[in-house]
């Protein structure tokens, strides 16, 4: 990550703004030595170029930039999710809420940025696909980061990145313990009775929801007072992983709608991939536990 330039972005206080105000009638500061500061901060210009399309059809704009738009939601995600991560492997509870409400409003901002690609039909991807290649959104190194955190595990789909500085921290985070690890091990510590097996695993393999677990979670719900923080945590994370699942199904609703049935650019079955997909439930046990709730 490029660092800030410091030169053009520096602190200021209160006092300092109210006085430029006050020098400058109440109009904002339009003069400056160097960059813009702004852009220094937000990188706005190297943002702008990077929106290279492949075709002169004027609607591959709304699909690159769309694509790039989730791309950095995807990366928000992740941070919120490793925030949270790390609060609960200190047991830090009540903090871990805080990057878990943001990362659920975050998927929030990633699903609405489905609705501007609605005026796509077939025919209108049609026409720029082909340069697309074997170019697919399966391929985002990005959104598996943010799978594996879940406790999405599927070490097949880290091959397309052999070779490249994305297999690596795909490989390391593979066999990290994800946020529900992390949420089971935080049960186990705070006096729940969870199998020893659960808490002793390879990482790289994706939970399966057990019995153990989902009575756990039974436990916790019977008690409704606001100083119960791990039902505060059951309800956030539910929230993470509910608005996750809605950006899967617009996903398959979008490839429904620009592609129906045809096998899918990276090489997979396109709609039925992504109805298997769909099945890996994220937090198992939170959901099987609302049964007996």
């Amino acid at each position: 990550m490029d660092p800030v330039d410091t030169a053009v972005v520096r602190p200021t206080t209160a006092a300092e703004r109210d006085e430029r105000s006050a020098a400058n009638s109440g109009r904002p500061t339009l003069e400056f030595g160097q960059r813009v500061p702004y852009d220094s901060y937000v990188h706005a210009s190297t943002l702008h170029t990077l929106q290279r399309t492949l075709s002169g059809d004027p609607g591959e704009m709304s699909f690159l930039v769309v694509s790039q738009i989730m791309e950095l939601y995807f990366k928000l995600v992740r941070h919120e999710l490793i925030q949270a991560r790390d609060h609960l492997r200190a047991d830090q509870v009540w903090p871990a809420l805080a990057p878990l409400r943001r990362a659920a409003l975050h998927l929030e901002g990633l699903n609405a940025a489905w609705q501007t690609l609605r005026w796509m039909t077939p025919a209108d991807f049609n026409r720029f696909r082909d340069l697309l290649g074997e170019g697919s959104g399966f391929q985002s190194a990005m959104y598996r980061q943010v799978e594996f955190l879940l406790g999405l595990r599927n070490p097949a789909l880290i091959r397309p990145f052999k070779g490249s500085a994305a297999f690596d921290e795909l490989t390391a985070a593979l066999h990290e313990p994800s946020l529900w690890d992390e949420v089971i091990a935080l049960l186990a510590r705070q006096g729940q009775d969870i199998k020893p097996e659960l808490l002793d695993r390879d990482h790289a393999v994706e939970h399966e929801a057990d019995p153990s677990v989902s009575d756990a979670w039974v436990r916790i719900y019977r008690d409704p007072g606001p100083d119960n923080h791990l039902r505060l945590l059951g309800e956030a994370l539910t929230e993470v992983a509910d608005r996750f699942g809605d950006w899967r199904y617009l996903h398959l609703k979008a490839v429904q709608r620009t592609m129906g049935a045809k096998t899918g650019t990276g090489g997979s079955n396109g709609v039925a991939w992504l109805q298997r997909s769909m099945n890996r439930t994220v937090f198992p046990e939170l959901w099987t536990s609302r049964t007996e709730m």
